[in-house]
């Protein structure tokens, strides 16, 4: 009996020590080895039922050739407070910063190889109604991407107000520059240094 296992344990050896196949051998208890998880960016298997938006998404309803539309309709709905403003100072020199300019004139980071983005200090943009603004932060104008995605509706409205007091420091009255001495406000801190467009302010 043990020289028929011997015998058994020999012929296994033998036929085990073959060339190499690349041929997968039999595979079992994988234990998931090849695993069916969804990646990343990949379709599900199901289609969401009609109507169904992302978890905190807000619809934006005005297409980017309704401006006038968007102008007349939308309110700005929130207050010209200092935690506003500074929320809309961050995204601002997040995201609007490198090609408008930290005080909105148009000389940011991109200045040096590219043309010279639009000023937000003109009289004409300051004329345009708050709806306005938001429109075009939030379906882009001419080559200006949209930043529907980037950031939230309320944050938009908070740039909004940023983008009124830039306005207004562009163009102070009396009452204004004793304002801005009396809080330290100095939007030069904010400043690219154009000759080094890679080189970003602290925020």
């Amino acid at each position: 009996m043990f020289k028929r296992i011997l015998a058994a344990v020999l012929l296994l050896t033998v036929f085990g020590c073959g060339r190499q196949k690349s041929k997968p051998m039999l595979e079992y208890m994988p234990n998931m080895a090849h695993s069916p998880a969804v990646k990343a960016q990949e379709r599900k298997m199901f289609l969401p039922v009609a109507g169904t938006v992302s978890r905190g998404w807000e619809a934006y309803p005005y297409e980017i050739g309704d401006t006038l539309k968007a102008a007349a309709e939308l309110t700005n709905p929130l207050p010209m407070t200092q935690d506003v403003l500074e929320a809309g100072r961050k995204s601002f020199n997040t995201f609007c910063i490198v090609c408008h300019g930290a005080k909105g004139d148009g000389k940011g980071y991109i200045v040096p190889k590219f043309p010279q983005p639009p000023s937000l200090l003109t009289e004409r943009v300051g004329n345009w109604p708050d709806g306005r603004i938001f429109h075009v932060i939030s379906r882009g104008q001419q080559t200006m991407p949209n930043y529907v995605f980037q950031l939230e509706p309320a944050q938009r409205w908070a740039v909004v107000n940023y983008v009124r007091v830039l306005q207004r420091a562009a163009h102070p009255t009396a009452a204004d520059l004793d304002l801005m001495k009396k809080l330290g406000v100095d939007f030069s801190e904010d400043e690219p240094d154009t000759s080094a467009p890679r080189e970003w302010p602290e925020r």
